[in-house]
């Protein structure tokens, strides 16, 4: 005899709309993503038929909350129902689409996670955030500080940029290549979002076929961060902008990646006719410092040393030359897609809590991008190895 499924028929209604209206879709949207019909999803439908738990927990998946919220009767706090950061990211772009507001709010709530495991810990040698003061008014001055303090020298990768700014206590994510939880998809015009803390701030930068974009990105994010205390989300007009915070973020994050010394190296007399070459003119300083072209072009042009149509036209070569999409990622080595995603200091937060017994082999995979048991011993395996 079939067993029938019991329905749940205190499901808020209110909160289905206001979820609905703050997701910017529809109700027949919601219903097509959550496979039911689009007339159970009525007040009256609800109050009189209910939902079954797995339709209440896919309705609960689809905004990011848990189940009970949509169990609740008092209509929703927005205060509660958003952080001050993700509001903050919301207003500078309302027009984000649901996923990517879904995006930011699993950041923050892996940044939490880290905060608990950290303090769990109770481990003294732990990096807190403690930046000097950056004098806005001084750019320059401030990003040379800024490169002091992260004890950046020699040759550099959007790794080891990475790696500098986690070991000053900021968390920084990066988005997959390929569709899933933690990807900024490629028609997404957002490069990276920066969510600050006086405790600790999480930098989000979108997976490039270049890393040296995702290093431009990385670094914009902390101007933010550091010169303005503040939350952000940035797209590609934003990073060429020259108004506000914006301009401000981009010199620093220039100046910071290209020093004074190396742009005097560059010598003005070899610079080619053609745009097409300067790739090439450039590649002994973009290879060391791991950065774009653009990069230090954009240097070369505040400093008067290039000309605002030399520029514009490698620009327009640059964004009309075909390149190879490597960005959608090969899941050749699933174990290693938590440190790609999270950083070292998540994933090593995260291991030293499970070696520790403070949580369990179930919660650290959930943790970690939802890894297979077998990945995760692997992935502890790869961290001890390096």
């Amino acid at each position: 005899m079939m067993q029938v499924m019991a329905k749940i028929k205190d499901v808020n209604f209110a909160r289905i709309l206001w979820c609905c209206e703050d997701s910017k879709i529809t109700i027949d949207e919601l219903a097509a993503t959550i496979s039911v019909r689009s007339t159970a999803l009525t007040a009256e439908s609800l109050k009189a038929n209910g939902l079954t738990f797995p339709q209440l927990k896919r309705l609960a998946s689809c905004f990011g909350r848990g189940a009970l919220f949509f169990l609740e009767a008092e209509p929703v706090d927005v205060e509660r129902a958003h952080t001050l950061a993700f509001r903050t990211l919301a207003n500078q772009k309302p027009e984000m689409s649901s996923r990517l507001r879904l995006l930011i709010e699993r950041v923050e709530s892996q940044r939490d996670t880290f905060l608990s495991l950290r303090e769990e810990l109770k481990d003294n040698e732990t990096v807190k955030f403690a930046p000097p003061e950056f004098d806005r008014k001084d750019l320059k001055a401030a990003a040379a500080a800024a490169r002091k303090w992260l004890n950046l020298e020699g040759l550099n990768t959007f790794d080891t940029y990475r790696e500098a700014v986690e070991a000053k206590g900021i968390l920084v994510f990066r988005s997959n290549g390929y569709a899933g939880r933690w990807q900024i998809a490629k028609e997404v015009p957002v490069l990276g979002f920066a969510i600050y803390s006086i405790e600790c701030p999480a930098i989000m930068v979108k997976k490039d076929t270049w890393e040296s974009v995702q290093s431009f990105t990385l670094m914009h994010e902390l101007g933010h961060i550091l010169l303005h205390k503040e939350s952000s989300i940035d797209d590609e007009q934003d990073m060429q902008s020259y108004k506000g915070h914006e301009r401000e973020a981009n010199a620093f994050a220039g100046f910071l990646l290209v020093p004074d010394e190396i742009l005097a190296a560059i010598r003005d007399n070899e610079k080619p006719v053609e745009v097409s070459q300067f790739e090439q003119w450039l590649r002994p300083q973009t290879q060391r410092l791991g950065v774009s072209t653009e990069v230090v072009l954009r240097r070369l042009l505040d400093a008067g040393r290039l000309s605002q149509e030399a520029y514009t036209e490698y620009r327009v070569w640059r964004n009309n030359k075909a390149k190879e999409d490597t960005s959608r990622g090969v899941r050749l080595y699933r174990y290693r897609e938590p440190k790609h995603i999270f950083g070292g200091a998540f994933i090593h937060t995260v291991l030293d809590s499970l070696q520790a017994r403070n949580i369990t082999l179930t919660k650290a995979s959930r943790y970690l991008d939802g890894i297979k048991i077998s990945d995760l011993h692997e992935l502890e395996k790869h961290v001890a190895n390096r």
